[in-house]
């Protein structure tokens, strides 16, 4: 039988690599990989649809499925999950010493829309009582002028949002005093000089995001796999191909953490990481399936309606492929 053509785009990781490089085949499909940075890969399909499968930004894939405006439909496969707190980096002689401290402050970030902006709004709000309207956000490129919403969004007026000057930096604001704190998954080069000029909000920020799970039982999910909608009506049989292809790369990566003969992966106590990981977060910590994370993306999709970013209600099942919703 003739395999159907996909284009199929995702950043390369030990998740990942197993289907990029050909060890796990996608059933029936004849794939050409793209990999690439996360935001350059979610431009290209949020903005031109340019591939047929794309690892997407959930909280992309929240607005433009709540606006009705999709191309794709996501499958319960999420490549890329991140606590959030190590994120937060504040600027030195700002007065901000705890959470609480952010209310009333100006925060930069490289999208409104961003997953991991999304996640600490959400944190700062349900357990700390910082509410998105009580910040001036203040949107740009972090370290090099220019720099858009990847798809456009529109917010209502009880949330306060300025762009920068095209000729400006987030981190340049920073150091400047004109912010007063970055939400950012990049650490921004003020902190990465090592002066002391910019510190991270939370310092110990492993100690913050244990006890964050252990509040919630959420391991922030940040990417899911994605499938043009059209491909999906045309295939039936193609998100469950997707999905089974990607759950068992994952599973070969938590293979590998655990294989200590030779250390497939290049930390000297891996096996130990591995361990712990499994003793705080459970056996299954990076799920895939949509019944086991149907409550996180709840939260995600609250979060996102707190925010302003929908305002449509979706129901989580709404992500996703209706083939897919008891995997």
């Amino acid at each position: 039988m003739t395999e159907l053509a996909l284009t199929v785009a995702c950043t390369s990781s030990d998740r990942t690599r197993p289907v990029l490089d050909g060890r796990v085949k996608i059933e029936g499909v004849d794939a050409q990989f793209t990999t690439g940075e996360p935001e350059d890969l979610f431009r290209q399909a949020v903005r031109e649809q340019t591939f047929d499968v794309t690892e997407l930004s959930m909280g992309s894939h929240m607005v433009t499925t709540a606006r009705g405006d999709s191309h794709y439909i996501g499958i319960p496969v999420f490549p890329s999950r991140a606590f959030r707190h190590s994120g937060v980096f504040i600027r030195s002689g700002a007065g901000i010493e705890r959470p609480e401290d952010l209310a009333g402050r100006r925060i930069g970030l490289p999208e409104y829309q961003q997953t991991a902006a999304l996640w600490v709004r959400g944190i700062l709000s349900d357990q700390y009582g910082v509410k998105p309207e009580d910040v001036e956000w203040v949107i740009g490129s972090q370290e090099e002028a220019g720099g858009t919403e990847r798809t456009p969004i529109t917010l209502p007026d009880r949330i306060r949002l300025k762009r920068i000057a095209t000729d400006e930096t987030l981190s340049g604001l920073l150091a400047s005093g004109n912010i007063d704190a970055i939400i950012t998954p990049r650490p921004p080069s003020g902190y990465l000089r090592g002066d002391g000029s910019v510190k991270r909000l939370f310092p110990d920020f492993k100690a913050a995001e244990i006890a964050y799970h252990r509040a919630t039982g959420f391991f922030p999910i940040m990417h899911c796999i994605a499938l043009r909608r059209s491909l999906a009506d045309a295939h039936p049989w193609l998100p469950k191909a997707l999905f089974d292809a990607f759950s068992a790369a994952k599973q070969s990566a938590m293979d590998d953490l655990q294989k200590i003969n030779f250390l497939r992966i290049s930390l000297p106590w891996v096996a130990a990481h591995f361990e712990e990981t499994s003793r705080l977060l459970g056996d299954d910590y990076w799920a895939y399936g949509f019944r086991r994370n149907e409550k996180e993306v709840e939260a995600m999709l609250r979060y996102a309606r707190e925010d302003g970013l929908i305002t449509n209600a979706i129901a989580p099942s709404d992500l996703f492929h209706s083939s897919l919703l008891d995997t």
